[in-house]
C-alpha cells in the first residue's frame, strides 16, 4: 500500500479544505484568448517579426487589464517596464542550399526538407562550402563518463560529419545505464550537437526515426529549415559544429548499404559499451550555401503581483509566447504555423492565472507571470532569464510552467513533464488530490519531455520547477480516448499549420486544471516553505550553493 509523506498528507488535507475556496476559471474567455493569438493576425507569433510586436501589445494588454504591474526590466527612473529585453543570434540561409550525396563517385542530389533537413550555421560561419566530408557513424553520440560510456573511442572526428542515432542506448530495449525507457538528457538533440563540438567535428547529422524521437519527420522538416536562433554566445564553436542536420532512417539505410554496412546490425552494436565508431568507406558529403547572421532583440513579457510581506521571494507562473512564424507551406499551402495549443493555450492560462491573483487578497510573496520568447529555437527566452534573472534565483520559490495544454474536456489525472523527484511535485499531487485528479508519471518518458520545455532552464539553476501536462484519463473516453488524442496531435498538428483554434473545443479541463496551479502558487506565496529536490536530483547541488540566501 503507497502512502503518502506526513507533510503530503497535511497538505492534502489543508487542500481538501481550500479547493472550494479557488477560484474559478472561465472556459469561454480562455477560448477567446486562445483564438485571438493563434489567429493569421498573429503571423505564428514568431520572435523578431512584425507578429512578436503584436503579440506583446496583446498580451501586455490583457496583463493590465488582469489588474498586474509590471515586472519587466527597470527603466532609468527605477520603474519597471512589461519586457525583458532578450539578444539572441538570428541565422539564416540564403537562398536552397546544395545538399548532396557521393556513393563511390556517384553523386545524388539531396533536397533540404524532404530527405536531409540542414539548420542555418550557428558557429559563426557566414559562408559554409563542404566538399566530400567523410562520414563517420558513432552510435549515439554519448560521452558519459560516470556511466563508464564512450561512443568515440578517440576517432578524430575533425573535418568529419558525425552520423548518430537520436534518444538512448536504452531506449529500444528499455533496459540498461540510461534510465531504461526514460530519456537523459544524453538523449536530446541538443546535446548530440553540442558534444560533436566538443569532439572537434565538422558536423553532426540526426537519424529521424519517429518513435525515439517521439515525433514524425513533420515536424524535423519545420523546426530545422526555417530561422534559426541561439542567445548571443562568446563562442559559439563551443556549442556548434559548423554543420547541424536530421536524415530520413531510408536515406541512413541506404547510405550504410553503400558502404558495405547493415544499419539495424550497427545499431544493435551501439546500444553496447563496446561499441567503435565507423566510418562510411567511399560516402560524402557535399554542403554549400551562405548565412545572413545578425543579433537581434527579442522580449520577455512579465507581469508581476508585489508580496505583501516578503517581496523579494517569488514564485512564478511561465509559458512560451512564441511558435514557428511563418514558414515553408504545408499540402493544402498553409504557410502559418498558428500554434493553437503550442503555446496560446499556456498565454491564456498565465493571462488568466495572474486576474486570479489580482483579484484575490495579495499573499506574503511576489508571485510573477513570464511568458517568454524563443522556446521553440531551443528554451532561449527561458535560458535568458534564468541565467540573467530579473529576481534572484536563490530566493525563487518555485517556477511553475504551462505548456500546451489540453483545450478539451477534463481528465482524471494529469502528469508533468518527466518525471523529476522535487518536493514541488509532492505539494503538486496533494493539492491536485484535492481536486479529484490522480498523478500519473509521465507515460511517455522516453519522449525526454522534461527536457524539452522552459521549466528546464530554471531546474538547471537550482530552482525547483515543472511543467504540468494535461491528463490523459479523459472523463469522456478513459485512457484509450487520451492517448488517441495525443497522438493524433503529435502526428497530425504538432509544429505544422494545422495547430489552429477548434471551435469544438470546450476548454473545460483546461479551466478545471487551472484551479489546481492556481492553489499551488498561492499556498507558496503565501508561506515561508521552500521546495527542494529530491537527495540523488542532479540540481539539487546547484541550490544548495544558495541556502544561505532563504531563511
Amino acid at each position: 500500500m503507497n502512502r503518502l509523506p506526513a507533510l503530503a498528507i497535511a497538505l492534502a488535507l489543508t487542500g481538501a479544505a481550500s479547493a472550494a475556496e479557488a477560484p474559478t476559471f472561465d472556459p469561454h474567455r480562455l477560448s477567446q484568448e486562445v483564438r485571438t493569438l493563434a489567429s493569421d493576425d498573429f503571423q505564428g507569433r514568431g520572435p523578431a517579426t512584425p507578429g512578436e510586436q503584436k503579440t506583446i501589445d496583446y498580451v501586455v494588454a490583457q496583463m493590465k487589464a488582469a489588474g498586474l504591474s509590471p515586472g519587466g526590466e527597470r527603466r532609468p527612473d527605477g520603474s519597471r517596464s512589461w519586457t525583458q529585453p532578450v539578444p539572441l543570434g538570428r541565422f539564416e540561409m540564403v537562398g536552397t542550399p546544395a545538399l548532396s550525396l557521393a556513393e563511390h563517385g556517384k553523386t545524388r542530389t539531396l533536397t533540404q526538407g524532404e530527405e536531409i533537413a540542414v539548420r542555418a550555421a550557428m558557429d559563426g560561419s557566414r559562408k559554409v562550402d563542404i566538399r566530400n566530408a567523410p562520414l563517420v557513424f558513432v552510435g549515439y553520440g554519448v560521452d558519459a563518463p560516470e556511466r563508464h560510456w564512450d561512443d568515440f573511442k578517440g576517432v578524430d572526428l575533425h573535418g568529419k560529419i558525425g552520423v548518430v542515432l537520436v534518444n538512448d542506448p536504452d531506449f529500444e530495449t528499455g533496459q540498461g545505464d540510461f534510465g531504461g525507457k526514460a530519456m537523459t538528457y544524453y538523449g536530446r538533440w541538443t546535446y548530440k550537437y553540442e558534444e560533436a563540438a566538443r569532439q572537434g567535428a565538422l558536423g553532426m547529422l540526426v537519424i529521424h526515426e519517429t518513435a525515439p524521437a517521439s515525433y514524425g519527420w513533420a515536424t524535423v522538416k519545420n523546426s530545422n529549415t526555417n530561422v534559426q536562433f541561439d542567445i548571443v554566445r562568446d563562442k559559439p564553436t563551443a556549442e556548434h559544429p559548423t554543420l547541424e542536420g536530421w536524415i530520413q532512417r531510408d536515406l541512413a539505410v541506404q547510405m550504410f548499404k553503400a558502404a558495405g554496412l547493415d544499419f539495424e546490425t550497427l545499431k544493435k552494436q551501439a546500444q553496447t559499451r563496446a561499441f567503435k565508431p565507423v566510418t562510411l568507406e567511399g560516402v560524402t558529403l557535399s554542403a554549400r550555401y551562405d548565412v545572413d547572421a545578425k543579433v537581434i532583440t527579442s522580449h520577455n513579457i512579465v507581469g508581476r503581483i508585489v508580496g505583501a510581506k516578503r517581496p523579494d521571494e517569488t514564485v512564478i507562473y511561465s509559458a512560451h509566447w512564441d511558435h514557428l512564424g511563418v514558414g515553408a507551406p504545408d499540402r493544402t499551402g498553409d504557410r502559418t504555423y498558428n500554434g493553437a495549443v503550442d503555446n496560446a493555450t499556456g498565454v491564456a492560462a498565465l493571462i488568466e492565472m495572474g486576474r486570479a491573483f489580482a483579484h484575490a487578497p495579495r499573499p506574503r510573496r511576489s508571485v510573477v507571470f513570464l511568458a517568454v520568447t524563443a522556446e521553440e529555437k531551443g528554451l532561449l527566452g527561458s535560458e535568458y532569464y534564468a541565467t540573467h534573472p530579473l529576481y534572484p534565483n536563490a530566493t525563487t520559490v518555485a517556477d511553475i510552467n504551462m505548456d500546451a495544454l489540453d483545450p478539451h474536456g477534463p481528465a482524471r489525472n494529469f502528469t508533468i513533464s518527466g518525471n523529476a523527484r522535487l518536493g514541488l511535485l509532492d505539494r503538486l499531487i496533494a493539492v491536485a488530490g484535492a481536486h479529484g485528479l490522480s498523478y500519473a508519471p509521465d507515460p511517455h518518458p522516453e519522449a525526454g519531455s522534461f527536457f524539452r520545455s522552459d521549466h528546464f532552464s530554471f531546474a538547471k539553476q537550482g530552482v525547483p520547477a515543472v511543467s504540468f501536462e494535461s491528463g490523459n484519463d479523459l472523463v469522456d473516453g478513459g485512457k484509450a480516448a487520451g492517448e488517441a488524442a495525443s497522438k493524433a496531435y503529435t502526428r497530425d498538428h504538432y509544429h505544422q499549420p494545422s495547430d489552429e483554434w477548434q471551435a469544438s473545443w470546450s476548454f473545460t479541463g483546461m479551466a478545471h486544471d487551472l484551479g489546481v496551479l492556481y492553489q499551488l502558487g498561492d499556498e507558496l506565496a503565501d508561506s515561508d516553505a521552500w521546495p527542494e529536490w529530491s537527495k540523488d536530483s542532479e540540481f539539487r547541488a546547484v541550490r544548495e550553493k544558495t541556502a544561505d540566501q532563504r531563511k
